[in-house]
């Protein structure tokens, strides 16, 4: 069976300056998977997607428990946050276009329509993911993406979070309790298909 059929799409969460050693929410791996999702973007640009994850500009203009989170994180809102850190890693950056990026307000990329409409006009059946972080972002638009149907390829080693344990568990739960929709995959295996 072929890994990666034409209607892959690389989706790569929130590989941001915000999530890198100068940002407020430092995830230490991102520096070390960079190299990795730099590889399989650069193959397919004009099939992959970038998410960037944009926080509100008060907290005031988020409902609910996400009020009270930017309440706590009052630095990381827009009214104060340098805008420099929301934009993609450097080595990224140069890939969009034809790369597309598309910002969330929210950890799911699929929260709106945008990226639904995307993998509806492109006859996507297939996300291989990468980004950041595997217990968070990741995990909301893997789950999207299985109540959707579509298959869902984690590289295991182009995933990143600010916790070994989090990170850990969570590839383990793919693996185990999701194996009929989610697959993980190294990027050894991805990149001698990638692009198909």
């Amino acid at each position: 069976m072929t890994l990666l059929g034409p209607g892959t799409l690389h989706l790569c969460i929130d590989m941001q300056r915000l999530f890198s050693a100068e940002g407020p929410w430092p995830t230490p791996w991102m520096e070390r998977v960079l190299p990795t999702v730099v590889r399989i973007a650069e193959r397919a640009p004009d099939r992959t997607v970038f998410t960037r994850f944009i926080p509100p500009f008060r907290p005031e203009d988020m409902p609910g428990t996400w009020r009270r989170y930017y309440e706590e994180w009052r630095q990381v809102t827009r009214e104060h946050l340098d805008p420099r850190l929301l934009e993609l890693m450097p080595p990224l950056q140069r890939l969009v276009p034809p790369a597309i990026m598309l910002d969330k307000p929210v950890y799911s990329a699929f929260a709106g329509h945008k990226l639904r409409d995307l993998v509806s006009e492109r006859g996507v059946d297939t996300l291989m993911i990468t980004g950041s972080e595997t217990d968070m972002c990741v995990l909301a638009t893997v789950l999207g993406a299985v109540d959707l149907g579509l298959r869902v390829l984690i590289v295991a080693d182009g995933v990143c979070s600010s916790s070994d344990e989090g990170h850990d568990s969570l590839l383990t739960l793919y693996s185990k309790r999701y194996s009929y929709q989610v697959e993980t995959v190294s990027s050894e295996v991805v990149l001698s298909q990638w692009p198909s």
